[in-house]
């Protein structure tokens, strides 16, 4: 059984135990084990043949019980005897804006309401209001907020929602009295993908900012408008959530609504063992309620705690309050550490731009090389390169370079790993290329050990710099393959091949998890855009936020060396002795 299967029971048995009305201590318990769980790079079932399952954070004896039961039998008894108790629709009823586990039992009990659908109904013929303490106002928030889901659906990309973002930051600064401006929420950690999207300003003028906000071209809908915050609907159905802070609590408020929900939890721990208290509104004496700072900025936060300011993409509870304890925090890439990109592709298969475009566009951006690695001919929809087209390919790139000053163009190729683990390329052609990126493309239901076997198989050539988007997922559309992540990490370990970070919107791949395994395991990382355009070279920002996500330093990245140490190191891996002479 994956990971994810068992963090989604736990998290229903969260979820049930809210309806419940059970110790909110409890709830919290089973949601942050789940958080853990989903976030392992190790596979529960082996650690839990170890019998060492309370080595993961957040998970006593009690907890670590519930898994090995769900690991044996699929479900574990307290589950079970939730789910007698109340109808699992009742989950998608309290995941509705607005409606906390409390309403949501008292709809159950009153109406029989125990789905999405009966809420809506129920909404929609006026029988909410009459159950005492709702209301008619907050039906219709209801029925506004039911329509919300259904128009949104999926979680949105990070690279859907930062452009957004983007321009509604630049809009309100143009439109409005902003002094200071920023998204928050999932969206400023850089997560995969975001619910809605939070934006925090700090003003003078409140009133004016959030006129300006409502009245933005992107709104179709005014869902809230307060003193302080407004939430919207936009057009292509997006929430965006909007709060103004006063300068004085800006950082304090943005803070507070960047989160994570745990990552604040246990600096609300550290502050109340002060008798310190921390809230969108700053810090305040836990006894007195005196204010001790307003929070003009976050240093001020983490400052009063003895801490460092920590990145954003780091606030996930994942250790980084007490690296920051320490003063042991990474220093994060930068997009400025970006040296080139080793994966692009060109008009020579499925790209829409010349090599000569590719490059200037490279050359604009700051970088000193980058890999042309156009598919092979096992790729047949992509116009894959025969190993007579690729030899053409490469004579012309050495003509390129004869008249490049302070820029390299390295021969390379995205070989396809057929089905058996072999190379779609001779590996005499191979060993001439500069640099050979391998992944898979077709047939990717294989079961767990033919794929792990495949991908091993082709890394135990000696012939692959670089594996690409090593789990061959889709976000929102394709699951990564079935593949064994420990064996190929080993494989990639003892053949000095790096894993590459896809920037590409829909893969990010490794995502940020793994992308902290493959650190810790001393394998080397790549962030590669796979761009099919110049415009794509952009990417780039969304793979930087995956290994800043990561914990990822320059140091472990080998595109952000300079060229002599990059081809250094392609001549040392090469120099191994499972390299084919």
């Amino acid at each position: 059984m994956r990971n994810t299967e068992v963090a989604r029971i736990l998290e229903r048995i969260a979820d049930l135990y809210e309806i419940k009305g059970e110790n909110a201590h409890r709830v919290l318990a089973y949601r942050t084990a789940a958080s853990h769980i989903e976030n392992l790079a190790e596979s529960l079932e082996e650690i839990a043949k170890t019998g060492d399952l309370k080595q993961i954070p957040g998970i006593g004896e009690s907890i670590a019980q519930k898994i090995q039961d769900i690991l044996s039998t699929g479900t574990t008894p307290t589950y079970d005897e939730l789910k007698a108790e109340f109808p699992e629709g009742l989950i998608d009823v309290i995941a509705v804006p607005g409606i906390g586990p409390k309403t949501a039992k008292l709809l159950y009990e009153k109406l029989g309401v125990s789905s999405l659908q009966d809420l809506e109904q129920a909404a929609r013929d006026h029988r909410i209001q009459n159950v005492s303490g709702i209301g008619p106002k907050t039906e219709s928030k209801i029925l506004r907020a039911i329509r919300i889901i259904h128009r949104q659906g999926k979680r949105m990309l990070l690279g859907t929602a930062l452009p957004l973002a983007e321009d509604l930051t630049t809009r309100l600064r143009e439109d409005a009295p902003v002094e200071q401006i920023s998204e928050a929420g999932s969206l400023r950690r850089r997560q995969e993908t975001v619910g809605d999207i939070d934006i925090v300003i700090g003003t003078n003028n409140p009133n004016a900012v959030i006129h300006a906000f409502t009245h933005l071209p992107q709104v179709y809908e005014v869902i809230e408008e307060g003193d302080s915050m407004s939430s919207v609907l936009t057009r292509t159905g997006f929430r965006i959530d909007l709060r103004v802070a006063s300068m004085d609590n800006y950082g304090a408020m943005l803070h507070h609504f960047t989160g994570s929900k745990f990552h604040n939890i246990k600096l609300r721990e550290m502050a109340n063992a002060r008798g310190l208290t921390i809230s969108e509104y700053g810090i305040h004496r836990l006894d007195t309620n005196e204010l001790v700072i307003s929070g003009r900025n976050e240093e001020d936060i983490y400052g009063i705690l003895g801490l460092p300011w920590i990145p954003p993409e780091l606030r996930e509870d994942k250790g980084e309050i007490a690296a920051a304890a320490r003063n042991a925090l990474p220093k994060l890439v930068e997009q400025q550490d970006i040296q080139g990109d080793l994966h692009v592709h060109t008009r020579w298969s499925d790209g829409s731009n010349t090599i000569e475009q590719m490059v200037e566009a490279a050359r604009k951006r700051g970088y000193r090389y980058m890999a042309i690695c156009d598919h092979t001919h096992h790729l047949k929809i992509a116009h894959g390169l025969s190993e007579h087209d690729l030899r053409k390919q490469m004579a012309e790139i050495s003509r390129l370079n004869e008249n490049l000053r302070d820029f390299r163009i390295l021969m390379g190729s995205e070989v396809d790993i057929r089905r058996d683990g072999t190379l779609d390329i001779s590996h005499g052609l191979l060993r001439q290329l500069d640099i050979v990126v391998a992944s898979i493309h077709q047939r990717f239901k294989l079961d767990r050990e033919q794929m792990t076997r495949r991908i091993v198989r082709a890394i135990e050539t000696g012939l692959v710099d670089i594996l690409a988007h090593p789990t061959g997922r889709l976000i929102n559309q394709r699951d990564p393959y079935d593949v064994d992540l420990e064996r190929v990490f080993q494989a990639a370990a003892a053949y000095s091949v790096a894993l590459e970070i896809n920037s590409y919107p829909d893969r990010l791949d490794l995502n940020d998890t793994y992308a902290r395994v493959a650190k810790e395991k001393g394998i080397k990382l790549v962030i590669n855009t796979d761009a099919h355009n110049t415009g794509e070279l952009a990417n780039i920002r969304y793979g930087l936020a995956m290994a800043r996500r990561g914990w990822l330093e320059p140091s472990d990245i080998i595109n952000t060396w300079n060229l002599e140490d990059l081809l250094t190191w392609l001549q040392h891996r090469r120099a191994h002795p499972a390299f084919p002479p």
